[in-house]
């Protein structure tokens, strides 16, 4: 999905596999201008050098510019949006896990960092703010999860994020902030190096010759949605008029449970040569939800937004490229 014209792109978490990823698509369209806000306590210089030529300094060349920063200091983030057409927020505590073991640090980064952001879009006249939300806060439901499912979040991540949602909506409410609140289902990938995620995980510990443990007895389900179709999402999000305010679930709409996807992920890691993988199950993890796939049809109808990869091409691309 190329944009139209060229516009001044401001991507917090810019160095994190999405931020990555959304910027290698970026410079591969051209004539857009990147600039990243990270803190680098999870993606690196060298992750982003990976994608773009960058400067720290204030340069008038075509290289994207790196601000390292925290998204909780509000000057920082006044200062990152100067001149920007759009923000990408995705800087955050991401997991589950993370929420439950440090609910205060969850808090400030989700809660107090998206309230940042927004502060900046609005006194720098940002038009558009792309939020980079999750399944989360719906909670324990009956799925596929829609967009209008009152909300009853498990876990404090799953709170931080309504509390994102909720914030984006008053801004376009209230300030006229041009807000999109994304979904993000499981998302994969090429560049995901750092993650900590099911798929991620479970490939590094495979190669290391680890045990892949899984949580309870595999039968938790998720929605695993390949980057390449994430980033055409939030271009897509970008591109179309008339949706400040919305929200949308950014996933495939395909229920798999976790024992399904290992039975997928296994023989392509052993015709790369990575056999003899063990896995052993273990305890339910705490703030975990049994059952989450997505209803994406509002993406499709308002968004014109559908997949193209299937679980078992984006787990072997995903495969060739940790290999």
């Amino acid at each position: 999905m190329a944009i139209n014209k060229p516009l001044k792109w401001l991507i917090t978490g810019g160095c994190g596999f999405i931020g990555t990823s959304l910027i290698k698509n970026l410079v591969e369209e051209g004539r857009h201008h990147i600039r990243v806000l990270d803190n680098l306590t999870v993606g690196t210089r060298d992750d982003l050098s990976c994608v773009c030529d960058f400067t720290e300094t204030n340069s008038t060349d075509d290289k994207a510019k790196l601000i390292v920063g925290d998204i909780k200091d509000y000057a920082t983030c006044q200062n990152a949006a100067k001149g920007m057409d759009v923000i990408v927020h995705l800087a955050a505590n991401t997991g589950v896990g993370p929420s439950v073991e440090d609910p205060e640090a969850d808090m400030k980064n989700n809660v107090i960092g998206t309230f940042n952001m927004l502060e900046a879009a609005r006194h720098n006249n940002v038009k558009r703010f792309i939020f980079a939300s999750s399944g989360a806060p719906a909670g324990e439901c009956e799925p596929p999860i829609h967009e209008e499912l009152p909300p009853h979040p498990v876990s404090p991540y799953g709170a931080s994020k309504l509390a994102g949602e909720g914030y984006c909506s008053a801004y376009y409410k209230t300030f006229g902030v041009e807000t999109i609140a994304l979904r993000f289902g499981n998302v994969y990938g090429p560049g995901s190096g750092h993650k900590n995620s099911v798929v991620a995980k479970f490939i590094k510990k495979a190669m290391a010759g680890e045990i892949l443990e899984i949580y309870g007895d595999g039968t938790q389900t998720r929605d695993f949605i390949y980057i390449d179709d994430l980033i055409h999402a939030i271009k897509a999000a970008q591109t179309t008029p008339g949706i400040g305010g919305e929200i949308f679930q950014i996933a495939t709409n395909k229920e798999t449970t976790v024992k399904e996807m290992v039975d997928i992920l296994i023989p392509p890691l052993n015709k790369a040569g990575i056999a003899d993988i063990q896995i052993e199950h273990g305890e339910k993890q705490v703030g975990d939800v049994m059952r989450n796939f997505s209803d994406t049809s509002k993406a499709r109808d308002i968004l014109n937004w559908t997949t193209r990869y299937d679980l078992s091409r984006g787990l072997q691309e995903t495969i060739q490229w940790f290999i």
